[in-house]
């Protein structure tokens, strides 16, 4: 049973509905400072509670000390269900675009203050009746049991990324500070350079001749490279490795250390770090593909440098999980693919690609397979793709054909139907024009281009979203299979990270052992909600750590 919340002026309209889309009964009215015990007293029931934005309807609960089970987000299910050549056509798909189709306003912000305040009552997001429309639109499309898990998790996701915002990251400060003064030297105030950085600045200029440089700016470097004789183009790392020069190695070292500075610190530490704890919004379904993103703090961007400051609380552990080889075992299942997937079942793909002859070494399969999902045309994994195309056929015609379908503009989706859009007419009219123009020209040059950035965006985009798929209903089995875990003293385990295809747990020591059984447990669940009973092995690397720079 779906249960809407849909706001009103003195609290909640409460419409209960069920799967098909019938409204059940008459809508309740539950006043202002009532929700919270009456969630709590509904959630016996397990509905799947339904609201137009996770991000700004479950905090206040989570406050409140109530946790849901599960729910229909209505603005991520709507994302989904515009795209996906699955419901094409559907009321949802070809609707005008209003409030729903916006962005989340983030937790704290001012358009967030109150619980349902996306879908302002009066406006055209009646949530009953979006909610009809995305059923009808799932109920009506040719694979109706995939689009159904697929909204299942992303709404699953949406509360595992509320949760995390609510519970934060642990983060020792002083440990922190440490690793800044190791690395920069003490603390300055803003705007002044720390000592390890001006002794470095130091070393650039005298290497350069070059007094008055300042080795912050890309464009003072450059010159000042080009005035010591240099060819060089750019000030970019990668360049700069190829070149021998006393200035080299300190200009490494500094832009390595300056990017810790502006990125993760002092500043950051004191914008982010409250009480002990790094809190950031997760966003679900962030990027097309359905990866996540984030907002503030560069929460999915933390380098190695700080990690040792993520730091269990005393009595606490960190359970530290990441799946192994995730996309290509997923292009494995997806494609039926048994060579690859046995290629697998030892534990380390790559050496499994080795034994079966197809390439030299475990350099060679790992950069063929990255060929093959990224589009690499030139290079190692374009010289060994024809041999890896020989020996799994099936999962490298899988995204050869995703390829051919996106430089000609198609629409490709995942396993479970999110989809990426076909072309524009812009895009389309330009493909046109180049083939009409007859002769070679810039036109047909840019043309050719953008067709095969698109195949490449198409190979990448079936695979990455896939596995994005069975990274979310991974976390959605781990949150159901953390419930029950409590130590003695009332404590329960508690997500707090999630980066792709990596999840840290925060556990009391005590549950430690059974956390890592959910998480392997949740890792293989999800293997059979999307691939069924398919021979594919998820194997998951998890180890138990005090911090995750032990991980």
């Amino acid at each position: 049973m779906y249960v809407v919340l849909t706001p009103s002026p003195s609290g909640s309209t409460v419409t209960r509905v069920d799967p098909s889309g019938r409204v059940a009964g008459s809508p309740t009215e539950v006043g202002n400072g009532e929700l919270e015990d009456f969630v709590r007293r509904l959630s016996v029931e397990s509905p799947r509670w339904t609201w137009t934005d996770t991000a700004v309807a479950y905090p206040p609960l989570l406050d409140a000390g109530v946790r849901i089970e599960r729910c229909h987000d209505l603005r991520l299910c709507r994302a989904i269900l515009r795209n996906s050549t699955l419901t094409a056509g559907s009321e949802v798909a070809t609707a005008p675009r209003d409030e729903l189709d916006g962005e989340t306003p983030s937790a704290g912000s001012a358009s967030a203050q109150t619980l349902f305040d996306v879908l302002p009552a009066g406006t055209a997001g009646d949530p009953v009746a979006e909610l009809q429309r995305q059923l009808a639109a799932v109920a009506a499309c040719a694979e109706p049991n995939r689009l159904r898990l697929l909204l299942a998790a992303e709404s699953a996701g949406a509360l595992a990324a509320a949760e995390m915002r609510h519970a934060g990251l642990p983060w020792n400060v002083d440990r922190h500070e440490a690793l800044l003064e190791e690395q920069l030297g003490p603390r300055v105030p803003p705007g002044v350079r720390p000592a390890r950085l001006e002794a470095l600045a130091g070393e650039i200029r005298r290497a350069l001749d070059a007094p008055q440089l300042n080795p912050d700016s890309p464009q003072e470097v450059l010159a000042a490279l080009r005035g010591a004789g240099l060819n060089v183009q750019t000030t970019r790392s990668a360049e700069l490795r190829r070149i021998e020069h006393p200035a080299i190695p300190p200009l490494l070292d500094y832009k390595k250390r300056s990017r810790l500075l502006t990125a993760n610190g002092w500043n950051w530490l004191d914008t982010w770090v409250v009480g002990g704890r790094f809190s950031s919004d997760f966003l679900p379904g962030g990027v097309p593909s359905g990866r996540w993103a984030a907002r503030g703090g560069g929460a999915l961007q933390l380098p190695k440098q700080i990690r040792s400051a993520v730091l269990a609380d005393p009595g606490w552990k960190l359970v530290v999980a990441d799946a192994a080889q995730l996309e290509p075992r997923v292009l494995a299942a997806m494609s039926g693919d048994t060579a690859m997937a046995g290629a697998g079942r030892a534990g380390d793909l790559y050496e499994g690609i080795v034994a079966t002859g197809a390439v030299p070494d475990r350099n060679s399969a790992k950069y063929a397979m990255l060929g093959a999902i990224y589009g690499a045309t030139a290079g190692e994994g374009g010289r060994l793709l024809p041999k890896l195309a020989q020996a799994f056929p099936l999962a490298i015609g899988l995204v050869e054909t995703a390829a051919r379908a996106g430089e000609k503009g198609e629409a490709v989706s995942t396993r479970l139907g999110r989809s990426a859009p076909a072309a524009g007419p812009g895009w389309r009219d330009a493909q046109t024009l180049a083939v009409d123009s007859g002769l070679e020209s810039p036109e047909q040059r840019r043309a050719r281009s953008a067709a095969r950035e698109r195949g490449r965006f198409a190979r990448n985009f079936v695979v990455q979203g896939t596995a994005a798929e069975w990274a979310l209903c991974w976390l959605a089995e781990l949150r159901r299979r953390l419930v029950p875990l409590t130590a003695e003293d009332g404590a329960r385990p508690e997500l707090v990270y999630f980066l792709h295809d990596e999840v840290l747990v925060h556990a009391p020591a005590e549950q430690v052992d059974a956390v890592a059984d959910a998480v392997r447990a949740a890792a293989r669940a999800a293997g059979r909600l999307l691939f069924g009973e398919f021979p594919i092995d998820f194997p998951l690397d998890v180890v138990i750590v005090d911090d995750y720079g032990q991980a």
